[in-house]
Formats: structure tokens, C-alpha cells, sequence
């Protein structure tokens, strides 16, 4: 129909200009020059309007397509234009335009999901291109790493020297663990990462995840099922020489009454180095028993204790033992009202662990002091228990190894604190961790998510 209806236009219009040229050839026959020459006006404007015809379908797809080309689809066409040849190609136009708003609008609210999403997600997330600059970034990477802003990946090099490092030798689509020290954190983070390009350009996408309690907890489960097999192996072999131990004492002792002197002396010494086969396998069950009671630790019963409650009853246990070596306990809650989701029973074993520990770190220092601390982390939200010593320290090279089960280096220690306090941490779902500078002092911290 459009098509019909511009040629019938063109006719009708080649028509007047076939008259117009039959008139200006009659004028100059009659030499009616005046006539001529508004018949030469009348065909030339009669031209130009057939030009014009001919050419507004042209210009107006010329002008819809440079709109396209600047990406303007807020231009609206006429539908009920006066020539009827263009109304359609009109609401064609519109039509185009409005899906393209369309597209336009379901594409920037997916940018807008996507990039809230990212925001929200706790796996810190970069991408950068070819030359290090950093294309984007989320709220989890910059608050895990603490740097407000990132520019360049390079800028990582000199800030967190180990971190570039992972990244720099990091393969695309592989994964590796990075230890990293942020401030006062130290964390284990999982980094993966990718390549792709867009618009002509590479990138590469990295992402990490703190996976430090996780894999704290897989190590406390792994050390926890080491324990309860090698209990149950010691017992079940001590146990039957404990027995026949002391059956075999009880049948010398008889034989003693009746035998003669020089067969009694032979008889004690047997019965002596019984009696102390007996007696230290009786100590490796003792000793089996505790560390069966440390890998099976029951769940904690929570409820609501007040900080400055629990510090109070350390300070009643502790005073006494710490007054004999001049230790002085120091214990500061702000704010006075701060409270914890925890069993109160194996809170307090834990503090105990950790002031014994630090009463023996402090026990050559002319002034000893030992501090209880706690206080809200305003930006973690968590609260933070700090048991602060000015003892020895601990040599950095033991540091990573001191919640192993089994590992001390105190003279008759038994390696099961720490370990012990490591464990009731993560069964409150919280963590602990150590700072410690040799000469000056140990900082054990434990940290409570609300």
C-alpha cells in the first residue's frame, strides 16, 4: 500500500510537469513570454517538490539512522504525518526506537542487579585489563584488603607484596591459597581467576574468598579424628597389660608368703618392675582418657553472659595462684553492658587456658602484668576479647605451630590447651588468633560474631 501509494503520487506529479512543459511550449509557439516564463517557474518548483518526493523517505531513514548510530531513541516521528506515504515508515521508526528503550532499560537494570549483587556478595571480586588498570571492583575486595580504592593492579605490588604476587603467577582457570597478614588480620584466601575480552579488549577477572574457617575447621576435624583413633588404639592395648599387670602382682605377692629368702629377693624385684609396668600403663590410660575427652567436646549450651560477669569470675579463680608470683590481672569491658551468645563453662576454661599460658610467658618479667580486654568492633561488628601479656613472646618460627594438638614448647606442658581453646572458638563459631613480638609480649584475640 505504501508503495502504491508513492507511485501514484509520482504519477500524478509527472503528469503536472509533462502539462507545465505542453503549456511553456504553446507560450513560446504564441511568443507569450510572460506566460513562458511563470510556466518555466511553475515546472521548476514542480521539480524541486518531485525531488522532494522522491527523496523524503530517504532523508528521514538517514536521520533515523544517524539517531541509531549516537544511540538517541528519544526522537518521535509524526505518525499521522500530512503525506501518507510516510506514516507507516514513521510508526516503523517509533516502533524500533521504543524497542530499543526497551532493550536499553532491561539491560541497564540487569547492570544495576548484577552490579548489587556483587556489592553485596562476601568473595571480593577485580578485574583489570591488559596494561593493570582496574576496570572494576567490589565492596568485599576492598573491604577485605582494607584499600578504599584501586586504580591500578599494579598498586598492589608495593601495598601487598605476596598478594600480587598469587595474582601475577595465578594461570587462568586455576586456583590456589595465599596466607596474607591485612593489618592486624591474617587470613588464608582462595583465589581463582579468568580472562575474557569485551569490546576488543582483555580482561582479567580475580576472585577470592577468605577461607580461613574453613579450612581451621577441616584441620580442628582432622586432628579431632587423629585423636579419637589413636586413643582408642592406645586403650584398647594398654588396657589388657594394665590388667595382667597387676594380676601378675597380686599372684607374686601370694607366692612370697611361701617362698624361701633367696627366691623372695629374686620374687620383689619381679613384682617391683610389674607394679611399675602396672603403674605407667595406668598413667598412658589416664593420659588416653584426656585427650579422648578433648576431640569429643559437646556442643556448647548458649546463653546470654555478660562480659564484665565472666572477667569477674576469671578474677575470683585466678587472683590467688597469680598474687604468689606478683602477677597483676588487669580487666577493662567497654561498654560495661557487653554481652556473648556462649556457654559460660567452656568460655571460662578457655580465658583460664589462655591467663595460665600468660602467667607463664611473664613469670621472669620484673613488672608482670596480665590484661583481659574486650570491646565491640565497630567496623567488623563483632566483639573482641584481647588476653594481653608483657611476657617473652613467642618465637615467630613456632607462631604458626602453637594450636597444633600436642605441640608445646613449655617445659611439661601438654600441647592440649591452645588446641582445646581453638576448638570451643570454633564451636561458637568465632575465631582466635595471636600476635606476638619476642621480648615484649603476646596478644591472644577472640573474636565473637553477633
Amino acid at each position: 500500500m505504501t508503495f502504491k501509494r508513492l507511485e501514484i503520487g509520482i504519477v500524478l506529479r509527472l503528469l503536472v510537469l509533462f502539462g507545465l512543459l505542453y503549456a511553456a511550449e504553446r507560450a513560446l509557439e504564441h511568443g507569450k513570454y510572460g506566460l513562458l516564463a511563470l510556466a518555466g517557474l511553475l515546472l521548476g518548483l514542480g521539480v524541486w517538490e518531485l525531488s522532494r518526493h522522491l527523496t523524503r523517505g530517504s532523508r528521514a531513514l538517514a536521520d533515523f539512522l544517524l539517531a541509531v548510530q549516537y544511540r538517541d531513541f528519544s526522537l518521535h516521528y509524526n505518525e499521522a504525518h500530512p503525506n501518507r506515504a510516510l506514516r507507516p515508515l514513521h510508526a516503523a521508526f517509533n516502533q524500533i526506537s521504543a524497542t530499543y528503550q526497551q532493550l536499553s532499560a532491561e539491560r541497564e537494570a540487569q547492570f544495576t542487579y548484577l552490579q548489587t549483587v556483587l556489592q553485596l556478595i562476601d568473595t571480593g571480586i577485580i578485574s583489570y585489563d591488559a596494561d593493570g588498570r582496574v576496570e572494576s571492583i567490589n565492596e568485599s575486595f576492598k573491604r577485605t584488603l582494607e584499600l578504599p580504592y584501586l586504580k591500578n593492579i599494579l598498586t598492589l605490588q608495593k601495598r601487598l607484596p605476596v598478594l600480587y604476587e598469587a595474582i601475577r603467577q595465578l594461570e587462568p582457570g586455576a586456583s590456589t591459597i595465599v596466607k596474607l597478614t591485612v593489618g592486624s588480620k591474617t587470613m588464608q584466601l582462595l583465589l581463582s581467576a579468568t580472562t575474557f575480552r569485551l569490546q576488543g579488549r582483555e580482561f582479567t577477572l580475580v576472585a577470592f574468598k577468605n577461607v580461613s574457617h574453613a579450612l581451621e575447621e577441616t584441620e580442628t576435624e582432622a586432628w579431632q579424628k587423629l585423636l579419637r583413633v589413636m586413643t582408642h588404639e592406645i586403650m584398647n592395648s594398654v588396657a589388657p597389660i594394665a590388667s595382667l599387670a597387676d594380676t601378675l602382682r597380686r599372684d607374686l605377692r601370694r607366692e612370697l608368703e611361701t617362698a624361701s629368702p633367696a627366691v623372695q629377693t629374686l620374687l620383689e624385684d619381679v613384682v617391683e618392675g610389674i607394679g611399675i609396668i602396672h603403674n605407667r600403663s595406668e598413667g598412658l590410660l589416664r593420659f588416653s582418657r584426656v585427650y579422648r575427652d578433648f576431640s569429643t567436646i559437646s556442643p556448647p549450651q548458649l546463653t546470654t553472659v555478660y562480659v564484665q560477669e565472666l572477667f569477674s569470675n576469671i578474677r575470683g579463680l585466678m587472683t590467688a595462684q597469680l598474687a604468689e608470683t606478683n602477677i597483676e590481672l588487669l580487666a577493662s569491658v567497654e561498654p560495661v553492658e557487653l554481652s556473648l551468645q556462649v556457654d559460660a563453662r567452656l568460655m571460662e576454661q578457655v580465658l583460664i587456658n589462655l591467663v595460665l599460658n600468660a602467667a607463664y610467658a611473664v613469670r621472669q618479667h620484673p613488672r608482670p602484668r596480665i590484661q583481659l580486654l574486650a570491646h565491640q568492633a565497630a567496623e567488623e561488628g563483632n566483639v573482641v576479647i584481647d588476653v594481653i601479656d608483657n611476657g617473652t613472646g613467642i618465637p615467630a618460627d613456632v607462631l604458626d605451630s602453637i594450636f597444633i594438638p600436642f605441640f608445646t614448647t613449655r617445659q611439661g606442658g601438654t600441647g592440649i590447651g591452645l588446641s582445646l581453646a581453638k576448638q570451643i572458638m570454633h564451636l561458637h563459631g568465632g575465631s582466635i588468633k595471636v600476635q606476638s613480638v619476642p621480648g615484649e609480649g603476646t596478644d591472644f584475640r577472640l573474636a565473637f560474631a553477633l
